[in-house]
């Protein structure tokens, strides 16, 4: 019986910060305009 509640309580808590992380939404950000420059090796 022991097991179960712990199941239950572990879904509970998971569930809970889901549910958290989902309310909190993407953070407000901005991607940088300009490119990132690689370079290729050259090809012998």
């Amino acid at each position: 019986m022991r097991a179960l509640i712990a199941a239950a309580t572990g879904l509970a808590a998971a569930l809970a910060l889901v549910l958290a992380v989902t309310a909190m939404g993407s953070p407000a950000g901005e991607t940088s305009p300009k490119p990132l420059l690689t370079t290729v090796p050259a090809h012998p």
